[in-house]
C-alpha cells in the first residue's frame, strides 16, 4: 500500500494519523483546535490498512474488540444454562446410554435436547471449546493488533516535535518568558528529581515517566491467554482427570486413568460425635439431626501393575504403600491425587438363603449370595441346587412383565432363580425380592428362606489429576499484574520547547489521571518560570456548556 511522506520528510506506514517524526497531523479530517488521539500514538494498525485478502479479513474480525465482548457473553450466557441441569458428574449413571436414559426420564424432552446439544457435560464439549479457543486467538490478535505499532511509536519517538502536535495535546500552553534557555534548564533538572526520564534535544525537552504502564491491558491479555490456555489443555489426554471411584470394603479396583494403578480398601472408619464429648458446640445439632460426622476415612493400600493392566486384572500386581484417606487428606501418587468425598454405610453384601419345602420347612442346605459376583449355580446336598438366572441389583418395578432395575448397586436385591430336586428335575421358578416371593409359573413346592445378610460400607473417592494448575496459577498471577501495571501506574509525558519566535510551549499527555500530571506541570513552575497552561478539553466542554445555555 502506498505510503504516507509527511512535509518533514518522513515516510510513515499507510494509515498513521501522526507523523512518527514530527508528530504532524497526517489525518485531514483532523481540525486545527481538536484534541488528537493518544491511544495508540496515532500509529497504523494492520487491522484499520489491510483489508482485501481473506487473512485480512480474518484478523480484522478477531482483531474487534466488539467480537471479543460477543464471543465472551456468548461463553457466559453457555455457562448460564449449564447449570439449569446437573452436569454429567453429577448424574447417577456409568455409562453413555445410562446418562442419555437419566436426562430423558427426570427431565422429558427437554432433557433429550440438554444431553443432544452437549450442555449436560458444557466445560468439555467440543463447540464450548471453540469459544474459549476463538476468544483466546481474539485476545492474541487484538492484542498484537495494538502493541507492536504502540511499542514501535514509543520506542522510536523524537524529542523534539512540531508545534502542530503539542497544540493539539490536552494540556496546552505557550508564551514568552524572561530567560528562557536557563528556565528550560531548570525544569529539566526539576523533572529529574521528579524521577522523570528526562531527553534533550538542543532547547526541547521530552520527559517521560511510567511508561511501563501501557503496557499493562496487554500483560493482563497474556495473563488470559495462559489461563484459557490451560483451560483448553484439559481437554486433552493426560493432562486432567476427575474420576468418582466406590470403593467397598475389601475390594480391590482399577484407578481410572492411570498407567496400572490399583486401589484395596482394607477398612472404612466412621466416627460421630457424641453429645457429652461437645454439649456445647453440637448438642443442639445431635438432638435435632441424630449424628454429626466427626471423622470418616478409608484405609487403602496402593498397589502397581503393569501399564497395560486393565480393570479386573489383578495379576502381577506389586504393593506401593498403605494410607488412610481423610477429608482434605488425599491419598497421592504421581501427579494424582485421592480424595475422601462420600460414603455409604451398611450397603448389602452378601445375602443367605435356605432351600426348604414350603409345608414340612425342612432344610436342603443353604447358601450365600455374594451380592458383588453373584455365582450362576449354588449345588447344596443331594441332587438340591439352586441356579439364578437373573439378578437385579436395584429392582424397582415391572414393565409389560419384565424387571427393571435402576443400577448395579444393591439397593433392592432381586433374583429370578430355578431350583431344582429330585422331584423336580426341570425346576422350579420364582422371583425371589426381600420380604415376597413370586412365583410367576404356578405354585412350588421349595421356597428359599431368607436367613441372615452381611453389609459393608463404601467409601466415595475422587480421583484427581490436573497438570494445568502451574499454567492457571501463572496466568492468574500475570494475569493480576497486569491489573495492577494498568491501575496503580500512568503514563506521563511533558513536553518544554522553544520556538524560534522565542515563544516557550509547554505541553502534556497522560493515559490517566490528568490531575497528576498537571500537578507535576506545577511543581516545576515553582522553580522555573514556564507560560501558563490550559486544559483544552475542559475548556471546549465549558465552551459547549455556555453555548448550550
Amino acid at each position: 500500500m502506498d505510503k504516507i511522506v509527511c512535509t518533514c520528510g518522513n515516510i510513515n506506514p499507510a494509515g498513521t494519523e501522526l507523523c512518527e517524526s514530527c508528530g504532524r497531523p497526517l489525518n485531514q479530517n483532523i481540525s486545527d483546535k481538536q484534541v488528537v488521539d493518544m491511544r495508540y500514538e496515532g500509529s497504523a494498525r494492520r487491522s484499520q490498512t489491510y483489508k482485501t485478502t481473506i487473512i485480512d479479513k480474518i484478523w480484522n474480525f478477531f482483531s474487534s474488540v466488539k467480537v471479543g465482548m460477543w464471543i465472551i457473553g456468548i461463553i457466559l450466557i453457555a455457562a448460564a444454562i449449564g447449570t439449569i441441569l446437573p452436569q454429567v458428574f453429577y448424574v447417577p449413571a456409568t455409562n453413555e446410554a445410562d446418562i442419555a436414559a437419566y436426562y430423558e426420564r427426570i427431565y422429558g424432552n427437554f432433557g433429550i435436547i440438554y444431553y443432544e446439544l452437549g450442555l449436560s457435560d458444557l466445560y468439555s464439549s467440543w463447540w464450548f471449546q471453540g469459544l474459549v479457543g476463538m476468544l483466546g486467538i481474539s485476545l492474541v490478535i487484538a492484542s498484537l493488533d495494538r502493541v507492536i505499532p504502540l511499542y514501535k511509536s514509543l520506542k522510536k519517538q523524537k524529542t523534539k516535535r512540531h508545534i502542530s502536535f503539542l497544540m493539539r495535546q490536552r494540556v496546552y500552553g505557550t508564551g514568552e518568558v524572561e530567560e528562557p534557555i536557563a528556565n528550560i534548564d531548570q525544569a529539566e533538572e526539576k523533572l529529574k528529581t521528579m524521577r522523570y526520564k528526562v531527553k534533550r534535544e538542543g532547547n526541547a525537552i521530552l520527559a517521560e515517566k511510567g511508561r511501563f504502564s501501557r503496557w499493562g491491558p496487554y500483560v493482563n491479555h497474556l495473563g488470559l491467554i495462559l489461563f484459557l490456555f490451560g483451560v483448553m489443555l484439559r481437554a486433552l489426554p493426560g493432562f486432567y482427570v476427575d474420576e468418582t471411584l466406590w470403593l467397598r470394603e475389601g475390594e480391590r479396583l482399577y484407578i481410572p486413568e492411570t498407567d496400572g494403578y490399583f486401589l484395596e480398601s482394607k477398612q472404612f472408619i466412621y466416627e460421630t460425635y457424641s453429645k457429652e464429648e461437645s454439649e456445647e458446640v453440637f448438642g443442639d445439632a445431635i438432638e435435632r439431626v441424630g449424628s454429626i460426622a466427626k471423622n470418616y476415612q478409608s484405609d487403602v493400600a496402593l498397589y502397581k501393575g503393569p501399564e497395560d493392566a486393565v480393570a479386573g486384572n489383578t495379576e502381577e500386581l506389586s504393593f506401593v504403600k498403605e494410607a488412610s484417606i481423610q477429608v482434605n487428606k488425599p491419598l497421592k501418587f504421581d501427579n494424582f491425587s485421592v480424595f475422601q468425598m462420600d460414603f455409604r454405610l451398611d450397603e448389602l453384601a452378601k445375602m443367605t438363603f435356605q432351600l426348604q419345602d414350603k409345608e414340612t420347612q425342612e432344610s436342603f442346605g443353604e447358601f450365600t449370595i455374594d451380592l458383588a459376583d453373584p455365582q450362576s449355580e449354588y449345588p447344596l446336598v443331594n441332587g438340591y441346587k439352586v441356579e439364578i438366572l437373573e439378578y437385579y441389583a436395584s429392582f424397582t418395578e415391572f414393565v409389560d412383565g419384565i424387571p427393571q432395575s435402576e443400577s448395579p448397586i444393591p439397593n433392592n436385591p432381586a433374583f429370578l432363580i430355578k431350583m431344582y430336586s429330585p422331584e423336580y428335575p426341570n425346576g422350579e421358578t420364582s422371583f425371589v425380592m426381600i420380604k415376597n416371593t413370586i412365583e410367576p409359573l404356578g405354585e412350588n413346592q421349595h421356597k428359599l428362606a431368607f436367613q441372615s445378610v452381611e453389609t459393608r460400607d463404601v467409601s466415595g473417592l475422587t480421583v484427581r489429576k490436573d497438570l494445568t494448575l502451574p499454567l492457571l496459577g501463572i496466568g492468574g498471577i500475570i494475569f493480576m499484574i497486569g491489573v495492577a501495571q494498568g491501575s496503580y501506574w500512568n503514563h506521563r509525558r511533558i513536553w518544554i520547547q522553544l520556538l524560534e519566535d522565542g515563544q516557550v510551549v509547554i505541553a502534556a499527555h497522560t493515559n490517566k489521571n490528568w490531575l497528576s500530571v498537571k500537578k507535576d506541570i506545577d511543581e516545576v513552575s515553582k522553580v522555573a518560570h514556564l507560560p501558563q497552561y490550559e486544559d483544552q478539553q475542559d475548556k471546549e466542554a465549558k465552551k459547549e456548556k455556555e453555548e448550550g445555555v
